[in-house]
């Protein structure tokens, strides 16, 4: 069984000072890192998910803009491919199944941002196109959410979708359990 690492949308503009700023994008950043760092100790493949806005008019995620950068923390190396997407779902009109099909990959480790929409969107897409996931908790960010006149915590809106997917979807586990295996 092949396992992929496969990194949504770690840009700049979830960070302080972006136009989409989550709640505690570095820490999940630094997470990602760790394994993305394993991954490539251990040769095995990874692919970087970049969100760029249809239009160059949007307000986030311009191409060719600073905010829409791949964040420091998981910058990609030269042999790591770098798939743009314009939608929650990674695979959606993106060649990521393709690749990940002529990769042998079987299994993927999803981290980024954000928990509520593109890992979600990608973790339920990759189950439903037969991939086992794990999805690391840690390793991935949010913001609140508005829902009438309630606001709920970005913590809530985390946990929840977590919930959500674990089970059915994926294994929900911090970085620390997937490196031990």
């Amino acid at each position: 069984m092949t396992t992929a690492l496969l990194l949504i949308d770690i840009q700049n503009e979830y960070f302080a000072g972006g136009k989409r700023e989550l709640e505690r994008p570095l820490q999940a950043s630094e997470c990602a890192r760790t394994l993305l760092e394993h991954f490539r100790r251990a040769n095995l493949p990874v692919v970087h998910i970049q969100h760029i806005a249809s239009s160059a008019n949007a307000p986030a995620f311009v191409a060719g803009t600073v905010g829409a950068e791949i964040h420091a923390n998981v910058k990609p190396l030269e042999n790591e491919p770098v798939f743009q997407k314009h939608y929650p779902n990674s695979f959606r009109e993106t060649p990521l199944l393709d690749h990940l099909k002529e990769k042998g990959v079987s299994r993927l480790v999803i981290a980024g941002m954000m928990t509520h929409m593109c890992v979600d969107a990608s973790a339920r897409a990759a189950f439903d196109f037969g991939f086992e996931c794990v999805i690391a908790h840690d390793a991935c960010a949010t913001r609140a959410l508005k829902f009438g006149d309630r606001t709920v915590p970005a913590d809530h809106v985390h946990r929840a979708f977590l919930a959500a997917l674990n089970g059915t979807y994926g294994k929900v586990k911090s970085v620390e359990e997937i490196i031990r295996g």
